[in-house]
């Protein structure tokens, strides 16, 4: 069961890889709760994985954990 929900304000966590933002809050607009087939996802660790967009319009797919909800 995913921690967020679809229009969850979250926020990257500190320490994620620098093309995430860390530190920067966002939207979630996707949640992948089984993993799809292909190589791009095989790169994540497992659990959910989120899409969420930032408040530029980018967007990326990251892993739960490196995702912390904003107060």
């Amino acid at each position: 069961m995913p921690l967020f929900n679809y229009d969850d304000r979250v926020r990257v966590i500190h320490g994620a890889s620098s093309h995430l933002r860390p530190g920067s809050d966002a939207w979630v607009v996707g949640i992948f709760e089984e993993r799809p087939l292909g190589a791009y996802f095989a790169d994540f660790p497992d659990g959910v994985i989120y899409t969420i967009e930032f408040d530029d319009g980018q967007a990326a797919d990251v892993h739960e954990g490196q995702l912390e909800a904003k107060l």
